[in-house]
């Protein structure tokens, strides 16, 4: 495919001129040079990428072939404008990076590396690689504000509205932003992305944003060319879809046509710097050399289809116009084309050598640091009205953190004039104003979008995600953008934010499935998050703060999961005891680190490890078991991740009988990890776990049918008892 394309390069400059042609009034002959530059070094760099592959040292070969016009968008921007780009963006990657002049003429810079050997060090995986080292091949550099992005389809749209939300807010709140306060975020994608369900949400958010007067200073660039991997965009749709929508300006060019391209995307940069709305600019362009180096391109394409593509490639067409107006001529062109394929493989050969990541260590380094942080962090203490229940607890957190950081900000579903569903977030509006706390479009992807976005523009946001339930429509969100930007920009960009989610069982008299969730294996597995689950008041703001000191101090993204069931609960044990407030100073926790009942008076005949709703229920055993000479100590986990292996283990091993009572699902549930965790740590005592059935959850009363009961953590700890007895 690379010899097609460079025959055809070759066809195309050497054809005779037809009529001189014009740059046009805006495209000096200097500046298209400058542009043709970087398009020559991205299609190269594509050649590499394929060329390293069958070295077998090559990882990557998603190419930007057929996609160089974006270096115009790149121009039409400043280095300060937060980019964040499609994997074809291999040209505005270069041409920022000569734009943002940490480069000299040559392409090196001061520690003698340049954007060319940036881009080849990622697609072989080395350790050098300047943005990921050696974990993902990513177009990122944090001094040119190109924010790194892997490739899950749309996901960074979101984000992309967070960062354009975030810049006027940092600015209104006088928070010191990474953005300047006139910057316009660029964010591309292609046509197939366009039809995700993320993509939608997060421009129909951005739209709605300015409809509200809000400033949205984003630029939506569609890369168009006609193709998902196989399968073809409906002829037409992208511009049916986006021209006359309201709300957003559109800009269109042909990707083949410089010049065009430069109006365009001068024009539509400028309009969202100057209006501080969205804008959706329709670049139609082709995709050479299929969707990737293992892509059989001829298994779903003819060759007339490809041929006519070769015919609009922006390369050839650029050195085409150049000529045409004399800027250079067709040897000149053929010489500039050779010589940028040799600069290249000049670097692509050195980079064979350069080292690779040794082990999991040196890999998984990124989260290491952070997990070992969070043990380091020292979050205040609070003061608690008296007789506090769990949602008056959060909501005193809440009001500590939003003084005590004046970057934080806080949103979602229904959170500000109302105070939450179940009013946590209740005068909190009123208090610290509607630039702090406000509710947001009802679109979880974009809830957490926007912090995502936040989170890297100096804002510390604090979400809330209505029900547990809601979240799985968007937990890529977490997975795939917050979780993964410290590791696959090794810690140089953080996204810190607190989500706060009701969740888990046992709530009366309102909701079935969508009310009561226990689902959270979606998040069980994903490295690098903080999962607390506090049980009681005075934990659940403790926990809180200590997640606002993680966040804003090492970037971490902490999930509060919070028992609906206890949010106004009073009583523990009888009517009426007061068993679950809490009041007055509550000192600091640490992320990570267990709480224990009944150690101290024994408690050495049974461990039960346990959480959230679990801890009331096995408190109540555990007194119910004493009155038949059972001494059992209820180990209250607190913190799903990171797990507090150990002191579980510290407590298991004190009886040698672990009961784990736990309210998830039998399959995917908390306990499964608690086992495993227990087993690697070399615990050889008796083992049973009590869970809810692997069943949604029914209204009413049928839901006591599938969930944890205290009788069941009765019956099963007696029994457990009995076999040590028996022992």
């Amino acid at each position: 495919m690379a010899e097609a394309i460079d025959e055809h390069f070759l066809d195309t400059v050497a054809a005779p001129v037809r009529e001189p042609r014009s740059l046009g009034p805006d495209l000096t002959p200097a500046r298209a040079l400058e542009l043709f530059d970087a398009q020559l070094g991205s299609r190269h760099l594509d050649f590499a990428a394929r060329w390293l592959r069958s070295k077998g040292q090559g990882f990557y070969t998603i190419g930007s072939s057929g996609h160089e016009s974006n270096a115009v968008v790149a121009g039409a921007s400043r280095p300060t404008d937060p980019a964040l780009l499609h994997y074809r963006s291999g040209a505005f990657f270069l041409e920022r990076a000569r734009q943002g002049g940490a480069f000299d003429s040559t392409g090196s810079d001061r520690t003698g590396s340049d954007p060319i050997r940036d881009v080849l060090l990622g697609l072989a995986a080395a350790t050098d690689d300047p943005i990921s080292g050696g974990r993902h091949k990513v177009f990122g550099r944090a001094d040119l504000a190109v924010i790194p992005q892997t490739s899950t389809i749309a996901s960074h749209l979101p984000r992309a509205v967070g960062v354009a939300f975030s810049i006027g807010r940092a600015r209104a709140l006088a928070v010191e932003s990474p953005w300047p306060s006139d910057a316009v975020v660029v964010c591309s994608f292609g046509d197939a992305s366009a039809n995700h369900s993320t993509a939608v949400g997060a421009i129909n958010t951005a739209v709605q944003t300015a409809y509200q007067g809000l400033p949205m200073p984003l630029l939506f660039v569609c890369e168009d060319n006609g193709i998902g991997i196989s399968v073809k965009t409906p002829t037409g749709w992208i511009a049916f879809n986006f021209a006359t929508r309201p709300g957003l300006e559109y800009f269109h060019a042909d990707g083949d046509d410089l010049v065009a391209v430069h109006r365009a995307s001068t024009a539509a940069t400028n309009w969202v710097r100057q209006h501080r709305r969205p804008a959706f600019l329709h670049i139609a362009t082709v995709r050479l050399m299929g969707h990737a180096g293992s892509d059989v391109e001829s298994s779903y394409r003819t060759a007339a289809e490809v041929s006519a593509d070769h015919d609009r490639d922006p390369v050839a067409c650029t050195a085409r116009l150049l000529i045409d107006a004399g800027v250079i001529t067709a040897a000149g062109a053929a010489e500039l084309y050779e010589a940028k394929r040799t600069q290249v493989m000049d670097i692509a050969r050195d980079v064979i050598a350069s080292p690779k990541l040794a082990d999991a260590a040196a890999v998984m380094r990124p989260l290491t640091e952070l997990n070992e942080s969070l043990a380091e962090v020292v979050a205040d203490s609070i003061e608690l009205p008296p007789e506090s229940t769990y949602a008056q607890a959060t909501n005193a957190a809440l009001q500590h953190i939003l003084t005590r950081y004046s970057n934080a900000v806080l949103f979602g579903e229904d959170v500000a004039r109302k105070g939450g569903v179940y009013g946590v977030t209740r005068g909190l509006q009123s208090r610290f104003g509607s630039r702090r706390v406000f509710d947001t479009v009802l679109d979880e992807q974009s809830i957490l979008g926007l912090a995502t976005g936040a989170g890297v523009s100096g804002l510390l946001p604090i979400v809330e995600i209505q029900y547990l339930a809601y979240l799985h429509n968007a937990a890529d969100q977490i997975r795939g953008e917050a979780a993964t930007l410290q590791f696959f920009s090794d810690r140089r960009y953080r996204n810190p934010m607190i989500v706060r989610i009701a969740g888990y069982g046992y709530q009366k008299g309102f909701g079935g499935h969508f009310h009561n969730d226990n689902a959270i294996a979606a998040l069980r597995d994903i490295p690098g998050i903080v999962v607390a689950s506090p049980s009681r008041p005075d934990d659940a703001a403790a926990m809180l703060v200590a997640c606002a000191a993680a966040a804003s101090e090492q970037g971490a993204v902490c999930l509060m999961l919070e028992p609906i069931a206890l949010y106004h609960s009073r009583d523990l044990y009888d009517d009426g005891d007061g068993g679950r407030l809490a009041g007055g100073t509550v000192s600091p926790v640490t992320i990570g680190q267990a709480r224990t009942y009944g150690a101290d008076g024994g408690g050495n005949d049974l461990t039960i490890v346990t959480f959230a709703n679990g801890v009331g229920m096995s408190l109540r055993a555990a007194r119910r078991l004493a009155g038949r000479g059972i001494e059992a100590r209820v180990v209250d986990m607190r913190w799903i991740s990171p797990m507090p292996v150990a002191d579980i283990l510290e407590h298991a091993s004190a009886s040698g009988r672990v009961l784990i009572v736990d309210e998830t699902r039998r399959s995917g549930g908390v306990s499964e990890g608690v086992i495993a965790a227990l087993v690697d740590a070399g615990f050889d005592g008796q083992i049973a776990r009590v869970t809810s059935e692997d069943s949604f959850i029914p209204l009413g009363d049928a839901a006591l049918h599938v969930l944890l009961s205290e009788d069941t953590i009765v019956d099963a700890a007696v029994e457990l008892a009995a076999v040590k007895s028996a022992t």
